[in-house]
């Protein structure tokens, strides 16, 4: 199996801060046009919110590659945001900012999808983490999608990183997909038999008015309309630059595992996307502190027991992949908490909204 097929590319969506306020600023395109001049390509972008910058890696061959590009991506944004006067943080919600004093970006694009969605739109915001993995060919990224549908909870759990909205203490650890549920096309994707049968789909949704391209099917997993990679987009921003590498290694080597058991003639079981939906409730609510249902033994088992299963079931591929050192940052995660948790930590100890947003933007450039 050549593992070389299986690259790696990441997107990180950042928040832009006032540092005087801490509250959410729109920066009205000046970072993305300053850092521009800087990135190669199109590596920033602007987000429907203007106070939202995407930024994304080039494509990457293992993760010591996406470390170097995104590290370099973390560090340059967060520069040019303080040449501009602006600080920018990593958290998957803002702790208190409220969406109806944002900007919309000047953009046809976001004009639609605000016309359509309402308030829906409105108030999607939200910061993600999505992780493309390559794929040689459509057929191969569909039976990868299917079986990955089953993990998607655990590493959403690992990610969560938003248990604050509009000033509140949310109960959940990851409120971002909460608020993105509001959207058509959200959640654990179904399982289709063959790229024929999605492909059939889509035109279906097209013919049909309900979409205009298929980058409007906003799925937790789906396979890139445009390029030949399979999508992770179940996760919130970690905090953590390490925090997301791993995540990232944890996708690829999945990918990479589930295509070695095909070429054995093996498959991993399909579930049902109702019961999968239920353990990505449960990881939204509870993180890493809650249990899911382990389908095969029809039992719940704590999230963390599921990981370190998961961990063992990658374990064959992570070192062709180049991969341990951040494979085993996971256990790191499991032992300090999530985004989340650290959160809701400093929050408690003054009740403090600035304190809490000062810690995420320092968090957001340590180990770079």
């Amino acid at each position: 199996m050549d593992l070389k097929q299986f690259t790696i590319g990441i997107e990180e969506e950042y928040m832009v801060i006032n540092p005087e306020t801490r509250a959410l600023a729109p920066h009205d395109q000046k970072i993305v046009t300053a850092a521009e001049k800087i990135l190669p390509g199109d590596q920033v972008k602007a987000e429907m919110h203007q106070a939202v910058v995407e930024a994304g890696t080039g494509i990457c061959a293992n993760t010591t590659e996406a470390r170097k590009d995104l590290g370099n991506l973390r560090k340059t944004i967060h520069t040019v945001a303080n040449d501009l006067g602006f600080t920018i943080g990593a958290s998957g919600t803002h702790p208190f900012s409220h969406w109806s004093t944002q900007l919309i970006t000047d953009n046809p694009r976001y004009h639609q999808i605000v016309n359509e969605m309402q308030e829906a739109a409105r108030s999607n915001l939200i910061f993600g983490l999505h992780v493309h993995v390559g794929m040689p060919n459509k057929q191969l990224a569909i039976h990868i999608a299917n079986s990955m549908r089953y993990f998607l909870p655990h590493v959403y759990a690992l990610s969560a990183n938003s248990p604050f909205w509009e000033g509140r203490d949310t109960g959940f650890k990851s409120f971002r997909t909460k608020v993105f549920d509001k959207f058509p096309r959200t959640g654990i994707p179904d399982y289709f038999e063959s790229w024929e049968e999605y492909d059939n789909y889509v035109k279906l949704l097209v013919k049909t008015g309900c979409i205009d391209n298929a980058k409007k099917i906003w799925w937790d997993l789906r396979v890139h309309p445009v390029f030949d990679t399979v999508e992770f987009r179940i996760c919130d921003i970690p905090m953590l630059l390490d925090e997301t590498l791993a995540i990232a290694a944890v996708f690829q080597a999945l990918c990479a595992k589930l295509c070695k058991l095909k070429q054995q003639n093996l498959e991993f079981i399909h579930y049902r996307r109702a019961l999968i939906a239920e353990n990505k409730w449960r990881a939204s609510r509870y993180g890493l502190d809650g249990v899911m249902i382990d389908f095969g033994k029809q039992a719940e088992v704590p999230t963390k027991e599921l990981i370190l299963e998961l961990l063992d079931f990658i374990d064959d591929v992570v070192d062709d992949l180049g991969s341990r050192d951040d494979i085993n940052y996971v256990h790191r995660m499991m032992e300090q908490g999530t985004g989340a948790d650290r959160q809701l930590k400093v929050y408690y100890q003054n009740k403090n909204w600035i304190e809490l947003v000062d810690y995420i933007t320092n968090t957001t450039l340590q180990g770079i």
